[in-house]
Formats: C-alpha cells, sequence, structure tokens
C-alpha cells in the first residue's frame, strides 16, 4: 500500500503534463488541476492587437468573442485605454465614442459640430440638425415638430414666412402658403376663386367676368346672355360657339330650322311668317 504522503503527491499533479504541482503555483479549472504551462497553452488566448498569449497573470478584456490585453485595449483613432470607458466598433475597429463621433456620426447643418450618438437630431432632405440648432432663420425659435417652410436654404416657421414671403390673397387677403391662382396678375386661394353667382369654386373650370366679378358659364349664360328665339335657352356665343342673329333675334345654329318641316336653314334663304322663320318651299304654302 502507498503511504499517504504518496498519494497527496499524486493528487496534485497537472491533469495536463503529469507534473507534480507540490510547492508549485496552479490553476483550477473544472476541478481539475493545471500547471502554469499547461494552462496557458490549453485556455489562455491571443491578444488582437499584439498576438501574444493574454497570460493567466494578465487581465483578459474580451468583446464579440475577440480578446485584449488591457494594456492593448485602446482607441484605434487616439490611442485612449477604452478600459471602463464607453466605447463603439466600425468594421470591427475599436474607437471611444468621441472618436467614432467625429468619424462617423452626421454633422449638424447649423453650427457644423458632431451630433453625438443618443442626442436628438432633427433631420430634413438628408440635412441634420441638434434640436436647439434647428431654429426658424426670423424669429430664431427652435422649430421641433412645427411645420416649417424651407426656402432659399433657410428654415421659417409657418407664422414667420407667411408674414416675411407668402402673397395675400386678392379676395380674402390672407397669406397663401400652399398653391394657389392667378388671374389678372392678382394672386387668389383656390377656394376663394368662386363663380359670384352660385359660388362654385372654378379651378379647372372655364369661366368669365363681366364688370370685374368672376362668373362660371352657367351662371354667366343665365344673367346676361341672349336667349333663342326657338328653345329659349341661353346663347353664350363663348368659345367660338356659333350663332344666328336676326332683326334682335337670335338662334343656336342648331336651332335655326323651319317652322314646319324643321330643315335647317343655316347657310340658306329663308322667309319669316310673324315670328316663325320658313323655308322658300313652305314659304310659298303661306
Amino acid at each position: 500500500p502507498r503511504s499517504l504522503s504518496s498519494k497527496m503527491s499524486e493528487c496534485l499533479d497537472c491533469a495536463e503534463c503529469k507534473a507534480s504541482l507540490y510547492g508549485q503555483k496552479y490553476i483550477l479549472k473544472e476541478e481539475n488541476m493545471y500547471c502554469i504551462g499547461c494552462y496557458e497553452a490549453l485556455f489562455s488566448t491571443t491578444c488582437e492587437v499584439c498576438q501574444l498569449l493574454i497570460s493567466c497573470t494578465s487581465k483578459d478584456l474580451s468583446y464579440n468573442d475577440r480578446h485584449w490585453h488591457s494594456e492593448c485595449f485602446l482607441c484605434l483613432k487616439c490611442s485612449r485605454s477604452l478600459v471602463d470607458r464607453p466605447f463603439a466598433t466600425k468594421d470591427d475597429m475599436l474607437m471611444c465614442v468621441e472618436c467614432y463621433s467625429n468619424e462617423y456620426s452626421a454633422k449638424c447643418h447649423a453650427c457644423m459640430k458632431t451630433i453625438m450618438p443618443g442626442s436628438k437630431k432633427m433631420e430634413h432632405k438628408g440635412n441634420s440638425w441638434h434640436e436647439n440648432c434647428f431654429t426658424c432663420n426670423r424669429c430664431q425659435q427652435p422649430i421641433g415638430t412645427r411645420n416649417f417652410v424651407l426656402k432659399d436654404t433657410n428654415n421659417y416657421c409657418l407664422p414667420c414666412y407667411e408674414k416675411q414671403f407668402a402673397q395675400k390673397c386678392f379676395y380674402c387677403k390672407m397669406p397663401i402658403t400652399t398653391g394657389g391662382v392667378n388671374y389678372r396678375d392678382q394672386p387668389w386661394h383656390k377656394e376663394c376663386f368662386t363663380c359670384i353667382g352660385c359660388k362654385g369654386q372654378l379651378v379647372g373650370q372655364r369661366f368669365t367676368s363681366r364688370n370685374d366679378f368672376i362668373y362660371c358659364l352657367n351662371c354667366f349664360c343665365n344673367l346676361f346672355a341672349k336667349k333663342c328665339a326657338s328653345c329659349a335657352c341661353p346663347i353664350s356665343g363663348l368659345g367660338g360657339s356659333k350663332y344666328i342673329s336676326f332683326e334682335h333675334r337670335q338662334w343656336h345654329n342648331d336651332c335655326f330650322n323651319c317652322k314646319r318641316c324643321s330643315v335647317s336653314l343655316v347657310g340658306r334663304g329663308f322667309l319669316t311668317s310673324k315670328d316663325d322663320i320658313l323655308c322658300p318651299d313652305c314659304g310659298k304654302e303661306v
């Protein structure tokens, strides 16, 4: 039987190389004991920067399955230590937050300074601003999420834009901020450009004017056009439409027909019998 001292010596052997650990430094891992050399060969990692082994006596810093000596864990740009400091990565490159922001973060369109990650920013058409830099060019107040207008590379809140640039509607005298109609070199809101008679909007419709008042064709014809002697409907005469006039009476071309046989008399001779018009043939019978 082995002596007690011999059993104790066997219990202190390295699990890998079997060398005695009696009186030596060793590392315990998963209930197994290893000498320093075997442990480092089996379990220690290589530093991403210097490519040397990270010994068991050195601090091993890891991120995304990559490892560094603490003295090698530095910002790629400014070489400051990133130990206990916030950092960011770009294409596997380590950088402190300041260097990362200067290199990759958006620049404020107003002050040209970096917009730091996590800070609130405003964006419009590819440009970015600090929240406090996104101000109206006229009143200098922050615009925030309010409506604004971009003019000549400057931003204006809606009230300031209306005061400084917007045209006034010829009818209601209020600013025109979106769209509008130009008539006789005067600006109008679309909703203000209406028929004086029926109040219907005239945008996209045919219209005419009389005594500086604007009318849709229906209202103009009903109010001012002469009436056809045959059908009694208005004859507008607008847009090149043709009509017949004779002795203070008018007819639509389509209505200028013989009273008896209904043949068209446009371009032909005709006779009158009281208020009727007749073709020569029917006139002979009268």
